[in-house]
């Protein structure tokens, strides 16, 4: 049948030289892969350059609930950019939160509360002017809650370590594994945690420490995410912002 909904593309690829095979998080589906006809003419009604990492789309679909690729039949902008794809340090950052999401989210149901999270994020940063460094650290934070990985804070003492494995604050190290925070990075967790798109400008991070926020960030995604691998993007991402 025919199904119209909006979607974030995640990622797409090239397949046999005549199609593409994007991956999209909808918002009636959850996530779903699509073929994609590659255009042979510039008047053709789909253009590749409608899948880059993170647009905002409108499409209609012929979905199948056997199969596992359905065919896009139209599509456009829900939402057209107007600095994301032209400034570097926002494509940096969409490209590397397209394959992070790629990678942490497999739901293939509806998650309406989500897909406004996302969808609403992405047009923050890119109506974003300045102040914008921490963007993906504080997505990546709040993100956290949808996927059911937001830690406990409430019971933080000073001088009390983080266990990254068990989400939560101990007043000894773990003994069983070695993934913690020392009680000086802990003691900064509860403050970070409070960020906001709107307020995140007035967190002053230096480069060393933003760059380490994103490593603890990625650590914790794949502590608690199966199979989540080192991100390719993430180099880039750190490089850029050096």
């Amino acid at each position: 049948m025919l199904q119209k909904t909006r979607g974030i593309v995640l990622r797409s690829m090239k397949y046999k030289d005549t199609s593409l095979i994007v991956d999209i998080y909808t918002e009636q589906s959850g996530r779903s892969s699509f073929l994609v006809p590659v255009p042979r003419s510039r008047k053709a009604s789909l253009r590749t350059s409608l899948f880059q990492p993170l647009a905002l789309l409108e499409f209609e679909a012929e979905v199948r609930p056997t199969a596992s690729l359905h065919k896009i039949k139209e599509a456009k902008s829900d939402y057209p950019f107007t600095s994301l794809p032209f400034d570097p340090y926002k494509s940096a950052i969409a490209l590397f939160l397209s394959e992070f999401l790629y990678r942490a989210i497999r739901e293939e149901a509806e998650n309406r509360t989500l897909f406004a999270y996302l969808y609403h994020s992405i047009v923050w940063l890119d109506e974003c002017r300045h102040n914008f460094s921490n963007f993906h650290l504080v997505f990546l934070m709040r993100l956290s809650r949808f996927l059911g990985l937001y830690p406990n804070l409430e019971e933080y003492k000073a001088g009390d370590c983080f266990d990254l494995l068990n989400a939560c604050f101990t007043p000894l190290p773990p003994q069983h594994h070695s993934y913690y925070l020392t009680p000086a990075e802990a003691a900064r967790v509860p403050r970070l945690m409070r960020m906001r798109y709107e307020n995140m400008h007035l967190f002053a991070m230096s480069r060393a420490e933003r760059v380490r926020c994103l490593q603890v960030l990625n650590d914790y995604y794949r502590l608690h995410l199966p199979g989540f691998p080192v991100l390719k993007s993430l180099e880039v991402l750190t490089e850029l912002f050096n």
